[in-house]
């Protein structure tokens, strides 16, 4: 007779701040087994789809945050109630009074729970006064569901929408769990229209949702975490200690990083939305095939971005008031926008120079974006390489712990560069070496690959499904490093 020992299965469902819930938890796949049992079981009723979509919702984030979990319950009850305000007020300067309310507290729930500690430290520096840090918590996601509030209630004071009815539905569109943790950063009014119509998943969705997942995982879990634990990390923890080579290397190393790392997570989530029925737009689309820093972040993390356009940069005027209020509006978008990702002169410093490139850009297409001096493919390549190493070279403040260590680092590469010794780093790194390559060939498939391999794989058996997630389980056993690597963007 099999004794259960309960105590230890309460346990389980308990949350453990050790081992958060991720997809790369082994405890998420009894989570989205029983979670798709319990959907498919009420996919007839819309209503009844969300209470149960919603509850396992705020589970999993509660498994992933613990009783920060009251922190989105609260922020979607504060902006359900006063999205409706908005939209019930008779003048445009009550709806913008509560408009302003509604930015107030999302922002000081942002501000309080991930500055406040930096400004602490700011303040003891250029002041007599010091203050001790209070350590705070910052709760997973939070700068990604501040967002989503904020795009809501903006759109619904520009008109765009209406007020959801349903605060199970608006509690859902904030608390959704496949983006909670990491993004998307969805909008209600793309979003909540989905959970009302009926449920259906087509045999190109569940195709398209298991080539997501699969390819997310790999890209996520073998790829980036390889080369993170085995290389890229320790570089960037004691630059001093490497050459220029090995430096460079590294960089080239985290920008595939943090591309399978992130691309990987959106990959997984939109994929899983897929098999609800949800369609999540794409979040990244070859970024690195860019040819200037605009094409870049039309290309990268493409819901960040395309936030960062509708809700701060056309609002502080975009290019309707001539070229110099353009390049200030977009640098100072960027800057918000590295700030956005931490409390940390780091990001502001990455934001600041991804700032400075856009205007660079616009310079120089008024210059010289007629001119047709050299073959098409000769230009693309150029101008892609270009853009690269740019974006290579402001990784470096991204990734670095301190403004030192950058400054560090561009000085190993740039006045401690040597071949000596390359001969036993490729003999010691080879298998890196073959991640990063593996990596950027991945990146570099052109678009229509995946849409072919999708249409062909919907109409394969059952068993061939099941074959290839067993072969994935057990390249992922052969690389999985001792230690799980957590997503690079859960600290945002």
């Amino acid at each position: 007779m099999i004794s259960i020992d309960w105590n230890k299965v309460l346990h389980q469902l308990e949350y453990d701040k050790n081992n958060p819930l991720l997809f790369n938890n082994g405890f998420f796949v009894y989570f989205l087994v029983v979670f798709m049992v319990f959907y498919y079981l009420f996919r007839k009723n819309y209503k009844h789809r969300a209470v149960v979509l919603s509850l396992f919702s705020l589970y999993f984030f509660y498994k992933a945050s613990g009783t920060f979990v009251w922190i989105v319950i609260v922020s979607a009850f504060f902006n359900y109630g006063i999205s409706n305000l908005i939209y019930k007020a008779k003048t445009k300067g009550w709806k913008a009074f509560h408009l302003f309310w509604s930015i107030i507290f999302n922002l000081v729930l942002l501000f309080y729970f991930k500055y406040t500690d930096f400004f602490i430290q700011v303040l003891n520096n250029v002041s007599q006064f010091k203050i001790d840090p209070l350590h705070i918590l910052l709760p997973i996601g939070i700068s990604f569901f501040t967002f989503e509030n904020l795009s809501y209630t903006i759109d619904i004071y520009r008109g765009e929408i209406k007020p959801e009815k349903g605060i199970v539905n608006y509690v859902l569109f904030l608390s959704f769990f496949p983006k909670l943790v990491m993004g998307p950063i969805v909008r209600a009014k793309d979003f909540i229209p989905q959970l009302k119509q009926d449920y259906f998943v087509s045999s190109h969705d569940f195709s398209k949702g298991f080539y997501l997942i699969i390819t997310g995982l790999i890209k996520k879990l073998i790829i980036s975490d390889y080369i993170s634990v085995n290389l890229v990390n320790y570089v960037f923890d004691g630059p001093h200690l490497h050459n220029g080579l090995e430096c460079l290397v590294a960089l080239y190393g985290y920008a595939i990083v943090i591309y399978c790392d992130f691309s990987g997570y959106s990959d997984v989530a939109i994929g899983i939305s897929k098999w609800m029925g949800i369609t999540i737009p794409p979040n990244f689309m070859s970024p690195y095939q860019s040819k200037s820093v605009s094409e870049f972040w039309r290309r990268w993390h493409i819901s960040l971005s395309s936030w960062l356009r509708d809700y701060l940069y056309i609002a502080m005027g975009g290019n309707r008031k001539g070229t110099f209020r353009t390049n200030v509006n977009l640098f100072l978008t960027m800057l918000i926008g590295g700030f956005w990702h931490g409390a940390s002169w780091n990001f502001i410093i990455w934001g600041a120079l991804h700032g400075i490139g856009l205007g660079v850009n616009k310079f120089w297409n008024a210059l010289f974006g007629k001119m047709k001096v050299f073959p098409k493919w000769i230009s693309n390549t150029f101008y892609g390489l270009i853009t690269f190493h740019f974006v290579c070279f402001c990784w470096i403040f991204f990734k670095a712990s301190s403004f030192e260590t950058a400054l560090q680092f561009l000085h190993q590469i740039g006045y401690q560069f040597t071949f000596d010794g390359g001969v036993e780093f490729v003999e010691n790194y080879k298998i890196v070496l073959v991640m990063i390559a593996i990596g950027y060939a991945i990146h570099l498939i052109p678009d229509s690959v995946p849409e072919k391999i999708i249409e062909k794989q919907k109409n394969f058996p059952l068993i061939y499904f099941v074959v290839l997630l067993l072969s994935f389980i057990a390249l992922y056993s052969f690389f999985k490093s001792a230690e799980p690597v957590m997503p690079i963007y859960l600290q945002f």
